[in-house]
């Protein structure tokens, strides 16, 4: 059995009274000071990993003022501050030692919306999407773009001065800043407007920290105007940390302190509120993908591209756009970037046009087409083809193709993964061709392997080496080339950090401002900070502080991760692999990764989290001498198990307050919906159902199981006797008392009812039942050709029935000859609870049969996509070559490429509604299009309804911890969604999402084929 784990890292104890009186003094929000909390904010999408004290989530304003103005008595002088947004930094910017202030959970308000005068005000724990989301009813958005914006927050946003794509027309977050609301860390609130010089001088006449603020930068400002010229580089990006250039109009002498604050990285304050300006929406855009024969014409040709009145030119090399090609997102955008016959496209350069004119719209666009036939024609510049999208769907998918860009560099095989530290450099655009090839011919004579994307409008680029971090050699080769890329970009009058902050490559601050100058930043330091409380190390230190400044050689994830052998990372790859990308964080309800971390808010419910969680504890159970293989093959062998009793002790400890950290990481995991749409939505393809089953088995090797997990994990195995006598049990389930009985018993609510009739007796005499393998065997290839087995799942045969019966009817009158094959466990709720040996048995047993059936060449379909896809996945994970090579269809699946056989349907004019399953949504991309095209050929319209998770995911919204989760899962996007349609007009693939339909509303939906057989 695996051991306990009493290592959790301890609290400081003046951190920790801090927080006890903190929780004393009417903090309303939330204080969390587990080791799994504090794990799952140490790392960022950087390669840091910096364990805090402790995570505060504050829910107004008001609760971070009592936590400054506590932290200002003398006994608390010593506790330290880090602010942290969307935790999608590239640089560990809100990575702490100290405690982290979250706003993300519940300061996330659009507070006002102002149209007719363009602006809005927020709480600064909005998601840039989000506020998009909701300025869009307006005619507005927000303009400054990045490819992390679903899980961005605007604080976040304002403290890095984020900008992306469209920078050369919308700009940057700073350019759209109206007002902040900070929390200074003195607990005093500072409302930075701009201000005129007479009244910035008043204000500098006050005594305190307002005071204090106002004259140091009137002083800077005003004393250092030419040094300030002379050192800001003239970059559309120049994001410096403090922007001494833009806080101070030379002409007027007015003063904005906002500019000061947009860039601090969270080191000056906590801002609280925004008030932003907002853009109109353009009426009319386009997309122009040209099309190149190599990376350096896309670069060379990018300044053309410019000149060519654009809205944004983006670049993105072959590594990339292979990537994207193997990854499930491609076939969104396949028809919209093509390759061009006989030529290789080794570049894309992506050029938009936004405007409200329509007229100037197509003016500019045809301009740009006939310079680009030119071109194509005499074969100059590299360009082989390109394609104009002027759909503003179609723009979306290439974007959401772009965006994913980002993550699928980090899903590289092989231990080297591409690494962010020297990925947003930023030089003059008509340099930027030039320094790329110097910075390539860097990387190249190091060895090292990268792809690259960005911004060439801006003269920005994504570069991203691949280093193998759990490697000390490779480690230091970060640092070496680290120093020669600030090197070059100073050669190219440009900078490091173009984009994405400095986080640990804030020590390099010195060297680009030059003493004298970075003094003043450090004066500023001190005026806002003086003790070096809020971010300490990143920016700069204050003014006569000894503190230093932290370093791009602070520890890393490798380090720990180094700790565990390769054995070990390479079987648990699923887990390990992640990068901190934080697309698990998405805002969007109606995409369906993670249902768990969207209605938590708890970033240990996603999949960063669990994973984070499990490097973890793979990494304790090494330093306890546990060899985790070998643990869990003998336990898988049936050997090294303890006794019942040992495990009910073990249990009963833990239960009485026995510190194990495997019950940190256990309750994270089981607030999983193993939906699996993290193993293919994630870039980096981390999986959580798998590393989940397999820490639950290894988990209950030490403690005891619930009665739940026994009912959940061999329901295959009653269910099919409880059917042999439904009226006895349906009796008993529809009766409340029996169902709160079994609550309070197992912890199971609103346990099913049983199909009535059974399948067998609503096909009673039905050929369809009359399964005989020698009958099979003996059939003619003919006969075979017309015939289709049907492969039985627990949950629509026994509770569902109809289903299946009306499949049966659909096959038979389409002409197909149909028989239901032998029920055999499918093994699925055995995995999700982590039963691996005993799953396995079955998962052999199931494919042993249905191997023997494939030898019939004739095909099998089932009609739940969680347990066929099990067939896929778990069964080849589990089996090995073992799992042979049967087939199991979805029927979608089987009869698109057999429509052309079928006689012509009559049109019917009917219209359904597709609300599809997570797992067959994520993990079979062309499963809504096969669906619609059945549709089309029986003479009726299909459209699919953009929805997440239903809440159900199996048999987690039956768990009665779950409940409530399930619920909220529910109303975030299905709930909604049904509420705009007949309901007998929507349709769902998935048994669990049909139950949850009919827990809820009360109705069941139809399964497709149901409301395909009613168009016969």
């Amino acid at each position: 059995m695996i051991p306990i784990l009493s290592h959790q890292e301890n609290i400081d104890s003046t951190a920790l009274s801090f927080l006890d009186a903190l929780a004393q003094a009417g903090f309303a929000g939330d204080i969390e000071k587990s080791y799994a909390s504090r794990l799952a904010v140490a790392t960022d999408n950087s390669v840091y990993q910096s364990l805090p004290q402790a995570v505060v989530l504050p829910k107004h304003q008001q609760d971070i003022v009592i936590m400054t103005q506590l932290a200002s008595q003398p006994a608390y002088a010593q506790v330290r501050f880090s602010p942290r947004g969307g935790g999608t930094g590239t640089n560990g910017q809100s990575l702490t030692q100290d405690i982290v202030v979250d706003l993300s959970r519940y300061m996330n308000q659009v507070l006002e919306v102002n149209a007719e005068e363009g602006w809005v005000r927020v709480q600064t724990g909005v998601i840039k999407d989000q506020l998009n989301d909701a300025l869009r009813p307006h005619g507005f958005f927000f303009s400054p773009d990045l490819s992390t914006s679903n899980r961005a927050t605007v604080g976040g946003m304002i403290n890095t001065d984020a900008s992306g794509q469209g920078s050369l027309k919308y700009g940057k977050t700073s350019d759209h800043v109206l007002e902040l609301t900070t929390v200074l860390v003195d607990g005093t609130v500072l409302e930075s407007t701009p201000q005129s010089n007479q009244a910035a001088k008043q204000l500098a006449e006050q005594s305190g920290t307002i005071g204090n603020i106002y004259r140091q930068v009137l002083e800077t400002c005003e004393n250092m105007q030419q040094e300030i010229e002379q050192r800001f580089p003239k970059l559309n990006r120049f994001l410096t940390g403090y922007d001494l250039k833009h806080v101070y109009d030379v002409e007027s002498g007015a003063v904005d302190l906002s500019r000061i604050l947009c860039g601090s990285e969270g080191s000056l304050g906590f801002i609280t509120e925004a008030k932003l300006n907002i853009t109109p929406i353009p009426k009319y855009r386009a997309l122009i993908n040209v099309k190149y024969d190599s990376f350096e014409s896309a670069l060379r040709n990018a300044p053309f591209l410019v000149k060519a009145n654009a809205l944004s030119v983006e670049t993105v090399d072959s590594k990339v756009l292979n990537l994207a090609k193997q990854d499930i997102v491609w076939h969104s955008v396949s028809d919209l970037i093509q390759d061009v016959p006989n030529k290789e496209m080794d570049g894309l350069n992506m050029v938009e046009y936004a405007e409200q004119d329509e007229a100037k719209q197509q003016q500019k666009i045809a301009s740009l087409c006939q310079l680009l036939d030119d071109k194509i024609a005499k074969g100059e510049d590299g360009i082989i083809g390109y394609q104009v999208c002027d759909d503003l769907a179609g723009l979306n998918r290439i974007y959401a193709m772009r965006k994913k860009a980002v993550g699928l560099l980090g899903a590289a095989k092989g231990r080297a993964k591409p690494v962010a530290f020297a990925e947003d450099t930023c030089v003059p655009p008509e340099n930027l061709a030039d320094f790329i090839m110097e910075f390539r011919a860097l990387l190249d004579s190091k060895g090292l392997n990268y792809g690259m994307f960005g911004h060439v409008d801006a003269g920005v680029l994504h570069v991203r080496p691949a280093l193998d971090m759990c490697d000390p050699l490779q480690e230091t080769l970060m640092r070496e080339v680290s120093d020669k890329v600030v090197a070059l970009t100073a050669k190219y009058k440009g900078l490091m950090w173009g984009e994405h902050g400095k986080g640990f490559r804030s020590e390099y601050g010195p060297e680009f401002f030059g003493e004298t100058l970075f003094n003043e930043l450090r004066k500023i330091k001190a005026a806002f900070d003086p003790y070096n409380r809020v971010n300490p190390g990143k920016i700069c230190t204050p003014f006569a502080s000894t503190d230093q400044l932290v370093s791009v050689d602070a520890v890393k994830r490798g380090f720990y991760d180094r700790q565990i052998p390769v054995q070990v990372r390479d079987s648990f790859t699923e887990a390990l692999d992640c990068n901190g990308n934080g697309l698990c964080f998405n805002y969007d309800a109606s995409s369906p990764m993670c249902p768990s971390s969207k209605i938590t808010q708890d970033r240990r419910h996603s999949p960063k989290g669990r994973a984070g969680l499990m490097r973890e504890w793979l990494r304790q159970l090494v330093n306890n001498n546990v060899d985790i293989i070998q643990l869990e093959k003998e336990l898988l062998a049936g050997k090294n198990d303890v006794s019942l009793v040992k495990r009910f002790a073990n249990s009963w400890s833990k239960k009485r307050g026995q510190y194990d950290f495997s019950a940190e990481v256990m309750e994270a995991m089981e607030g999983c919906l193993a939906c699996k749409a993290c193993s293919s939505q994630c870039p980096i393809k981390v999986d959580v159902p798998t590393f989940r089953s397999r820490f639950m088995f290894l988990y209950y090797s030490r403690y005891q199981r619930s009665i739940k997990d026994y009912l959940v994990g061999y329901s295959e195995a009653y269910t099919p006797l409880m059917a042999k006598a439904p009226g006895l049990f349906n009796v008993f389930l529809k009766q409340n008392w029996v169902q709160k009985l079994a609550t309070k018993a197992t912890g199971m609510v609103d346990i099913p009812v049983l199909s009535q009739p059974t399948l067998a007796r609503s096909l009673a005499g039905h050929s369809a039942l009359n399964f005989d393998l020698d009958a099979l065997n003996e059939m003619s290839a003919e006969q075979r050709s017309k015939t289709v087995l049907i492969v039985q799942d627990p949950f629509t045969s026994y509770y569902d029935a109809d289903v299946v019966r009306d499949l049966v009817l659909l096959a038979e009158k389409l002409g197909f000859n149909p028989v239901i094959l032998p029920f055999k466990p499918n093994g699925k709720p055995q995995h999700i609870k982590g039963f691996l040996q005993d799953f396995a048995k079955t998962a052999k047993n199931a494919a042993d049969f249905l191997n023997q059936i494939a030898q019939l060449n004739i095909p099998m379909i089932g009609t739940d996509p969680a347990l066929v896809l099990c067939y896929r996945d778990e069964y080849n994970k589990a089996l090995g070559d073992d799992r042979g090579q049967f087939k199991v269809e979805l029927f979608q699946e089987w009869l698109t490429p057999r429509l052309a056989e079928l006689e012509p349907f009559a049109a019917s004019n009917m219209t359904f509604y597709l609300f599809g399953h997570c797992t067959e949504k994520t993990n079979l991309p062309n499963s809504t299009a096969d669906w619609q095209q059945i549709f089309t050929a029986f003479g009726a319209q299909l459209k699919p309804v953009s929805v997440g998770c239903c809440g159900m995911a199996g048999t987690y919204g039956h768990d009665a911890k779950q409940y409530e989760n399930s619920k909220g899962i529910y109303s975030l996007s299905w709930q909604q969604e049904l509420a705009k349609h007949d309901m007998a007009q929507c349709l769902a693939t998935g048994y669990s999402c049909r139950s949850q339909v009919k827990r809820f509303e009360g109705e069941k939906l139809k399964h497709p084929v149901q409301a395909l057989l009613s168009l016969l």
